[in-house]
């Protein structure tokens, strides 16, 4: 869904503690534990050395290019990863928009009349009402990318909803070009604290866009309409680990954690987010 670009930033010096090995909680959220050690596969390899540009990503502001984001991958393999900022997205939330604006996300974020991307809409192209009978009655009906092919189309819960599922967003081109597909899962950490989380690929858009629940399992500030963060969010991306169809939190966290194991684990994603950071970042040197 259209939203304003956010230039990340980098350059500032920041009070920024070791990243260290996350331990998981029910919800699939991970905080930064230097001392539990051994998560990663003995013979996977921890390194970073052997990365390459899979393509970059032109982050722009108003019409103009501000800046190329280098998107990597370790010699041939399918997975990749960039650094770069996090948007909130409520897409999927069953109170993500009403006609009154007063939902989770500002109502401009789901396009506008005529051109509606975040909700679904009736052949006149105005947006769909929820029912009496529905999580929301009277909101609209928010709709992600994926969505649950087994429920009625105009049902709510057929979409991945942002408030409880942890989410990315893709940009178009960036999942055709690394043959990402919907359903697929990725790694997302917060370079700042340490703490990351696994997701699911539920929602093409934005370039560094995730879901409220994914910002809140990243301590990330989860306000769709005033929250997120200019920079220091880790992405890796997994093409073909899912199976195109929406997913409960435990079997994202399954799923994506065999994934990211077979990758190399949290060494190597600490290895891989160290290579991304600024100098003046503490733990960097």
């Amino acid at each position: 869904m259209p939203r304003a670009h956010l230039i990340v930033i980098f350059a500032v010096a920041l009070a920024i503690p070791l990243l260290g090995i996350a331990q998981e909680n029910d919800q699939g959220k991970r905080t930064s534990d230097a001392s539990s050690a051994q998560t990663t596969a003995p013979q996977a390899d921890k390194s970073c050395d052997a990365r390459s540009v899979l393509m970059t990503f032109e982050i722009d502001r108003d019409g103009l290019a501000v800046r190329e984001v280098p998107i990597w991958r370790l010699g041939d393999s399918a997975p990749y990863f960039f650094a770069t900022g996090m948007t909130i997205d409520a897409d999927g939330s069953p109170n993500a928009y009403n006609a009154e604006n007063t939902g989770l996300d500002d109502l401009a974020n789901a396009g506008q009349p005529g051109h509606w991307d975040g909700v679904l809409q009736d052949a006149a192209g105005n947006p769909l009402v929820q029912g009496p009978d529905d999580p929301f009655p009277g909101y609209y009906i928010s709709c992600t990318s994926l969505a649950d092919r087994t429920k009625r189309p105009l049902d709510p819960t057929r979409f991945v909803d942002a408030s409880k599922i942890p989410y990315v967003v893709l940009p178009r081109e960036v999942a055709w070009e690394s043959g990402t597909r919907l359903g697929d899962l990725a790694v997302v950490m917060n370079m700042r604290s340490g703490a990351w989380s696994y997701a699911i690929f539920a929602d093409v858009g934005t370039f560094g866009e995730g879901s409220i629940a994914l910002a809140d399992n990243l301590g990330i500030r989860s306000d769709a309409r005033r929250g997120g963060t200019w920079g220091g969010v880790f992405y890796l991306v997994f093409p073909g680990s899912g199976n195109g169809q929406p997913r409960p939190v435990d079997e994202i966290n399954d799923a994506a954690g065999k994934a990211f194991q077979e990758w190399g684990g949290a060494d190597r994603l600490n290895s891989c987010a160290a290579s991304e950071a600024p100098p003046a970042w503490p733990w960097y040197r």
